[in-house]
């Protein structure tokens, strides 16, 4: 396994891009394509070529209306990817929300945890992730849409409680990284109010991370399906960046490290001397 050196998060002098591997038959975009393990072998290794610092296996689709799949079916999923591809030169990410899955995915060599719930779904995530001594991504989400709602208001509400959750268990500052939830229980007018107003999510001094690749609120707006989104999750991903997203949770890779590319080209080449 390669070790994980949290500092690849901390000082990083680009915006990292980390590639979703979905070893699951029912996620939205790319469900049943990667599910064995030797195809999701070879797609972590394209990833990695195209430019992928952070791979994200996930075993339970998060889509709406997803069957919940039990903590044993979970494992059987994942811990046969993550045994295959442990040892390339990339950090591992698994995304669940269960603590046991967590637990057993970091011994096995996951580098981070990816929770859709941000640490309130399962009481004992929090002292897992603790005790693995990695970082969290805890991801804003929502039971219910209420169009009523301010949505800045509650993900800093849901943020403030997540980090308390996390620097409670003594999971350090710099291990705590904030994703605000395009798609997750939010109208489309909310997430794009999300994308507008990202940055006022530095207040919390957390690195963001920004996931919209493929999602519904790029197929409202130009009326196609996920196959079809490439550039338009493209576009809502370089906004993040401009508003102070630090990672990229995508789909399609190259483009995405291409784009990381440009804009870290525009802040070293494009300051005024």
């Amino acid at each position: 396994m390669a070790e994980f050196d949290h500092r690849v998060l901390e000082s990083s002098q680009r915006p990292l891009v980390m590639g979703i591997l979905n070893v699951t038959p029912d996620s939205f975009s790319d469900g049943g394509q990667f599910d064995a393990p030797t195809a999701a072998l070879a797609h972590a290794i394209e990833m990695i070529a195209e430019g992928a610092d952070i791979i994200d296996v996930g075993g339970e689709s998060t889509r709406p209306g997803a069957t919940v799949v039990e903590e044993l079916d979970e494992l059987d999923r994942v811990l046969p990817v993550l045994d295959l591809i442990k040892e390339l030169p990339v950090l591992i990410s698994i995304d669940t929300y269960k603590a046991r899955v967590a637990a057993a995915a970091c011994k096995a060599g996951a580098h981070i945890v990816n929770d859709v719930w941000g640490l309130q779904k399962d009481p004992d995530m929090a002292g897992v992730v603790a005790d693995a001594g990695v970082p969290v991504i805890m991801m804003h989400n929502r039971t219910e849409v209420d169009e009523q709602l301010d949505i800045m208001a509650d993900i800093e509400r849901f943020f403030e409680k997540s980090i308390k959750l996390a620097s409670d268990a003594g999971i350090p500052e710099e291990h705590q990284i904030l994703d605000p939830g395009f798609g997750f229980g939010k109208t489309l007018q909310q997430n794009y109010q999300i994308l507008n107003r990202l940055s006022e999510l530095r207040k919390f001094n957390r690195p963001i991370l920004a996931g919209a690749s493929r999602k519904r609120m790029i197929g409202y707006v130009l009326n196609n399906e996920a196959p079809e989104r490439m550039a338009g999750s493209l576009a809502v991903h370089t906004l993040s960046l401009q508003h102070g997203a630090q990672i990229l949770r995508v789909h399609d890779v190259k483009p995405h490290a291409d784009a990381v590319r440009i804009f870290q080209a525009m802040k070293e080449l494009g300051s005024s001397q």
